[in-house]
């Protein structure tokens, strides 16, 4: 059994074949947790930063291994401003085109880097036994509205009308932190954010487990 990233907003079917992934987080306070995928970039990734900064909010950033060895400071600010961190996978290995001990040392290989429990598949494929197996270990965050912010034939307005559309509390709003979304990232993100803060959402980073924790709370 294999799995199929849906477009925009993944239907209820795919969230219950895969229980232990986390399409939307809990609790009781009005929160969203808005993503971003394959940074850090230069440029791109320090401009996300002070966009958020400057709305007090935060976010978590599924890194590349191989671009955090490139951008190692970049990381580092990622950090030091308070947001987490998610490993995915060293460069940006597709679970479902590879041999699954490839996969698992692709990951591994990338955990020397970004120390976190949290995972996300690039693209959100992977066969069931290698989530399986991943699940094991981290926990897999997938999303509950993806932006589209890589499709050139999406306009930016069409973007802010996905979100608006399906946002709830505990929603995972994905975006990518890259050369190809930059533009329509400029265009987009502030006002995703105003649009939220202006509906009392409060935007903040999934929780993780940084190494120092996980001799605390190993997996």
């Amino acid at each position: 059994m294999t799995f199929f990233a849906p477009l925009v907003h993944p239907p209820g079917l795919f969230r219950r074949l895969y229980p232990e992934a986390f399409w939307r987080m809990g609790g009781s306070s009005k929160s969203v947790f808005i993503t971003f995928d394959d940074g850090p970039i230069p440029i791109v990734t320090p401009w996300i930063l002070e966009r958020l900064d400057e709305t007090n909010a935060k976010a978590t950033f599924f890194c590349v291994g191989e671009n955090v060895e490139r951008n190692q400071e970049i990381f580092e600010d990622i950090l030091d401003h308070g947001h987490a961190v998610g490993n995915h996978t060293f460069n940006h290995m597709q679970g479902l085109k590879s041999n699954s001990t490839e996969f698992y040392q692709n990951i591994d290989k990338a955990a020397r880097l970004i120390q976190s429990n949290l995972f996300r598949p690039p693209h959100g494929l992977m066969s069931f036994s290698q989530y399986r197996h991943i699940s094991q270990k981290y926990k897999i965050i997938m999303w509950d509205i993806l932006s589209r912010d890589y499709d050139p034939a999406v306009k930016p307005s069409k973007i802010v009308d996905y979100i608006n559309r399906y946002i709830q509390n505990g929603s995972i709003i994905t975006f990518h932190d890259s050369v190809k979304t930059y533009e329509t990232l400029q265009k987009t993100l502030p006002l995703v954010i105003k649009m939220l803060k202006d509906e009392g959402y409060q935007l903040e980073a999934i929780p993780f487990y940084s190494k120092e924790q996980l001799l605390l709370h190993p997996l």
